[in-house]
């Protein structure tokens, strides 16, 4: 299903059906002081031809993570028997039932079915092989104790403590795997409802949905898509901090990209931003951190705080398509192009004086500065991967918070763990599409397949 969101959308309004490769752009010249990173970007640890989908899934959830959700899930149900009384039907979770537990909720990130349970249904998403390794009792108990972090300690005072080791855990396991590329993207992933539910829902299941309250940000790697650091804000409530301010404050945009680039200081990165983070205050912050930006700028979503106003208003006479016009602050360009429309790029990455080109297969070649080329195809490449990878998001949707943060981390593991695959020597003897990765980790989690030594 192609993506409809207002990146997409965006994206299409300027590249329309892009007929250059995206890549090309990875050696274009870039702006004054900046040189490119070598090495290329890749895996960091070579994985063996014989390496599993668990293999590379366990790059980033390893038994040693694996094995704390069992002392937490148990801990957790001997603390909450003592208080509301004795469950007789429980006993303590083993890691390979925990292994499977996992596997059956990853399950629908393949069957696309919102329920685990249909598994033992008898009905059109059931499947036997699956059901035979856990009863829907036991999964259900499972379920119902299922912790990360069992109880809040005196000292914690984030709202999302319950699932934040496992998200630090996740965060050193992409950094160790996988050595990004220069150029880099910000901004949400398609994390959305499932659009098939969506479209096939009645209106009264549509008004059942809760809203989520919480918005996770990603900085990803825009020639190979592989997400390398997450950032989660959680709504506290209706205060000015909550996710409602979240989407229209450009200054605490500018906090999550801060968040997201706090690791990033001193590399040399390109980063791309949307209209809500781009601004001139936070491009300078991070060109003093050796981190060069090229943004969308909106007057209406954008901290414009001191740019020029001549630059934010559009002339009553549009220009040509191709036109553009550009102001400097130093190594800051502002640069204003038309093309059925005004667009405005801010950037420190790209000289104003490069020129570049924008190709539509039925209008041709339109001129555009090299900056703008650059934006709209690494941003590209980004609704491309998100139209491909968001479909194998996992579909269960708890009501708890954390659980939810919790699965879509899951979810972008699973993708990083593919993308690692398709760039090793396993991927040379079995290829598996991102379907059949996900069932295949789906089946060895269960214990269904029989993994080869990684060693």
């Amino acid at each position: 299903m192609p993506d409809c969101s207002p990146r997409a959308l965006f994206v299409q309004s300027i590249l329309g059906d892009f007929a250059g490769p995206e890549q090309q752009l990875v050696s274009s010249v870039l702006g004054q002081g900046l040189r490119s990173r070598d090495p290329l970007p890749g895996p960091i640890r070579k994985m063996p031809p014989s390496a599993s989908a668990v293999d590379f899934f366990q790059l980033f959830v390893p038994d040693n993570v694996l094995k704390n959700m069992v002392v937490q899930t148990n801990l957790y149900a001997k603390k909450f028997q003592e208080r509301f009384g004795s469950d007789g039907a429980w006993v303590d979770v083993t890691l390979p039932e925990m292994k499977a537990f996992l596997g059956y909720v990853i399950s629908t990130s393949t069957s696309h079915c919102e329920s685990v349970l249909s598994i033992w249904s008898g009905g059109f998403y059931s499947n036997r092989s699956l059901a035979l390794v856990m009863s829907q009792a036991r999964f259900e108990k499972i379920l119902k104790y299922f912790h990360v972090v069992a109880f809040r300690s005196s000292q914690t005072t984030h709202g999302l403590y319950k699932v934040q080791p496992f998200l630090d855990s996740l965060q050193n396991g992409f950094d160790a795997a996988f050595r990004p590329s220069q150029t880099q993207v910000l901004h949400e992933p398609l994390i959305d409802e499932d659009p098939v539910f969506i479209a096939t829902c009645t209106e009264r299941e549509l008004r059942k949905r809760k809203k989520r309250k919480f918005s996770l940000w990603v900085r990803q790697c825009s020639s190979t898509g592989f997400i390398v650091q997450i950032y989660v804000h959680l709504k506290e409530g209706g205060g000015p901090d909550g996710l409602d301010a979240l989407k229209n404050k450009p200054q605490l945009h500018s906090m999550v990209a801060r968040s997201l680039c706090r690791t990033a200081a001193g590399r040399n990165y390109i980063i791309f931003t949307g209209p809500s983070i781009t601004s001139l205050t936070l491009f300078e912050e991070f060109e003093k951190q050796g981190i060069y930006c090229c943004g969308l700028l909106s007057p209406r979503k954008s901290d414009c705080t001191g740019l020029p106003p001549s630059m934010l208003n559009s002339p009553a006479l549009p220009p040509a398509r191709g036109q553009h016009s550009i102001r400097t602050k130093g190594s800051m360009s502002l640069i204003c192009w038309y093309n059925k429309g005004h667009f405005r790029f801010l950037t420190n990455a790209y000289s104003p004086m490069q020129q570049g080109v924008i190709i539509k297969r039925r209008s041709g070649e339109i001129p555009c500065p090299l900056a703008v080329e650059a934006f709209a195809a690494h941003l590209s490449y980004i609704c491309k991967y998100d139209d491909k990878y968001s479909k194998y998001f996992i579909s269960h949707k708890p009501n708890k918070t954390w659980q939810q943060v919790f699965w879509f981390a899951i979810s972008i593991a699973i993708n990083n763990a593919y993308i690692l695959y398709k760039m090793s020597e396993a991927y040379h003897v079995k290829r598996y599409s991102r379907a059949q990765f996900g069932e295949r980790l789906v089946r060895e989690l269960l214990g269904l397949e029989d993994t080869s030594p990684s060693l």
